[in-house]
């Protein structure tokens, strides 16, 4: 589905009418790429910014229901700009 230098994304399950009966996700990433892991934690440690993202996520999913790129790209500065926090907080080896 997507895909640059260091990561490529597989999805099967979406269709140009909606999901499938079943949907997947595959992330390919180089060794060292952790932001989701970094993503997650900080989500999980601070339920206000998770808040945050669960209401940014219901506000595109009707109007890219059956546009996943679009949808993707409309949530990835948030994604960004919180994965940068979290680093900074948690420390560039936590993963390591």
């Amino acid at each position: 589905m997507a895909q640059s230098k260091n990561r490529i994304d597989f999805n099967k399950g979406y269709t140009p009418d909606g999901f499938a009966e079943r949907v997947f996700h595959l992330h390919l990433r180089n060794f060292g790429d952790h932001d989701e892991l970094y993503f997650r934690d900080y989500l999980n440690e601070h339920p206000e910014i998770a808040k945050e993202y669960e209401k940014l996520k219901l506000s595109l999913w009707k109007p890219f229901e059956h546009d996943r790129d679009g949808y993707t790209e409309r949530k990835t500065g948030f994604v960004q700009r919180i994965s940068k926090i979290a680093i900074a907080q948690y420390g560039k080896g936590k993963y390591q």
